[in-house]
């Protein structure tokens, strides 16, 4: 990459129809609306639900969001498998679809010291001739990165950031003073309360999942942080953790996020994993976009 990915990307939710596969047409719509507010684009992700997408999805997937950007902004395709081969194999494939860049999860369900998550990177990043975000999420995982950890691997030349989702200020600003004095590594911020203060402490981009719901708002907080207006940014974030605190009280956040994008009226489909809402949920969730959206 000849510079590095910033500003906001959405963590996008995949579009599926009424029987329950994927809708390329319904994610061109979305994808669209994301572009309208500035904003690129993070498919297959958590927010995505590529735990519940075949590999052939996955592939339709990216294949169809960097067909509908193209080249108006920054793509990055989650390929993050268990094993390291899967994810290379899964990897090669992705790379001739155009993205920008592949976000890699760190193995699930089984335990790794951090020696052997350098290892799974870096065969990795040697396989594949696309540039590689690492992406740490713990509480989804098991497995963390360590600040230390993350800028050994920094010295790989296709290795070029992290997201950290881990959720904490702690995590985040741990990445951000491991790697302050390496030109080129980025750390981009997961968690839509931390957007702004990210931002502050060195962030290139943010990877929103609020994004879907309010790309406007999310936006905002980049797009004045850039102009120089930290405290508009600052009070663009005080309404998008609102926003954040009430709709992830009623469901498991991309559950949540998709129900709300499908309550505003876009035909994203139901999330395929046994999350179910009541009409109170429902009635819930659009009193608090209305609330907090425009």
């Amino acid at each position: 990459m000849s510079k590095k990915i910033s500003g906001v990307l959405t963590a996008i939710v995949t579009t599926f129809d009424n029987n329950g596969d994927f809708s390329p047409s319904a994610m061109r719509l979305q994808v669209q609306r994301q572009l309208g507010y500035g904003n690129g684009i993070f498919c297959g992700g958590t927010n995505g639900e590529f735990f519940v997408l075949n590999e052939k999805e996955k592939l339709a997937l990216i294949e169809t969001c960097t067909d509908e950007v193209a080249g108006k902004a920054a793509v990055v395709g989650h390929i993050g498998e268990i094993s390291t081969r899967e994810t290379i194999r899964l990897g090669k494939q992705a790379a001739g679809l155009g993205v920008d860049a592949v976000s890699v999860i760190t193995p699930y369900f089984v335990p790794l010291k951090q020696e052997e998550l350098v290892w799974h990177y870096r065969a990795i990043a040697d396989a594949l001739p696309v540039p590689i975000f690492l992406y740490n999420i713990p509480a989804r995982t098991g497995n963390t990165l360590q600040p230390e950890t993350v800028r050994q691997l920094a010295s790989h030349p296709n290795i070029i950031g992290i997201k950290d989702s881990a959720g904490s200020y702690e995590s985040l600003s741990g990445f951000l003073n491991a790697v302050k004095d390496l030109e080129g590594f980025s750390v981009l911020n997961g968690p839509d309360s931390l957007i702004h203060q990210g931002f502050v402490d060195g962030c290139s981009a943010c990877i929103s999942g609020l994004a879907n719901v309010a790309p406007k708002e999310i936006n905002a907080i980049w797009s004045r942080f850039h102009a120089g207006d930290v405290e508009g940014s600052r009070a663009a974030q005080e309404q998008v953790t609102g926003l954040r605190t009430d709709l992830y009280n009623v469901a498991f956040s991309p559950a949540a996020v998709k129900k709300a994008v499908s309550l505003m009226g876009y035909d994203v489909g139901e999330s395929r994993y046994p999350i179910r809402f009541s009409a109170a949920d429902e009635e819930k969730i659009l009193q608090i976009i209305n609330k907090y959206t425009k």
